[in-house]
């Protein structure tokens, strides 16, 4: 009987670094994601603003912090508004608030228009 051929076999650490570089990847995606809904975010308050790219975000910021919720939900939030219509009082206040501080305009069907 001859030599036996050693089964080939996957170390550990190759599949540990698959692991990890599969959860890299995902956090790489929702990073992505992310940054979609905030830019697209911006954009609208760009345009129903009329403020500057650098002032979108700055309103983005302010609404975020001044109603302690994470900024890229503020963005889902402004970004549901546009499709639908609505938005939570709590962000349309703060939204207004920080428009009134950078731009020249009220938000479309604001009560203050």
């Amino acid at each position: 009987m001859g030599a036996v051929a050693p089964v080939p076999s996957e170390p550990a650490d190759e599949t540990e670094r698959i692991v990890e570089l599969e959860a890299e990847v995902d956090q790489l995606k929702r990073a992505v994601y992310s940054h979609a809904v905030v830019d697209q975010a911006i954009g609208m308050i760009v345009a129903l603003g009329r403020v500057a790219p650098d002032q979108g975000w700055a309103v983005l910021k302010e609404v975020s912090q001044h109603t302690n919720i994470k900024l890229r939900h503020v963005a889902e939030l402004i970004l549901i508004w546009g499709r639908e219509g609505e938005m939570p009082a709590e962000i349309r206040v703060e939204l207004e608030e920080a428009l009134e501080r950078y731009g020249p305009t009220q938000i479309p069907g604001s009560a203050k228009e």
